[in-house]
């Protein structure tokens, strides 16, 4: 017994010549942050023995989202749309100052 189980067909063994270009884990979770510099960070930062695989990826989406809410506030007040506010109260309880 191989352990590799039984029939070959189409999804299965090496039937083709298609080879995949390996894909960063940015790319798999669909984000412009880079997962596993952020992943390297956490680990050598010394904020926990072990750092899960999820922990990087969804610290990357939260960073983006933030990114990105901050460039469209900026956006918006370098266009001189002054009738929105500038911050939401919300994003601003995240950061003491």
């Amino acid at each position: 017994m191989s352990g590799k189980g039984g029939k070959s067909g189409a999804k299965g063994g090496k039937a083709g010549s298609t080879e995949t270009k390996t894909q960063s884990r940015s790319a798999k979770a669909g984000l412009q942050f880079p997962v596993g510099r952020i992943h390297r960070m956490l680990k050598k930062g010394n904020y926990a023995q072990r750092v899960g695989a999820g922990a990087p990826v969804y610290l990357a989406a939260v960073l983006e989202y933030l990114a990105a809410e901050i460039l469209e506030l900026a956006g918006n007040a370098a266009r001189g749309e002054f009738d929105q506010p500038k911050l939401n109260g919300s994003l601003l309880s995240y950061f003491p100052f």
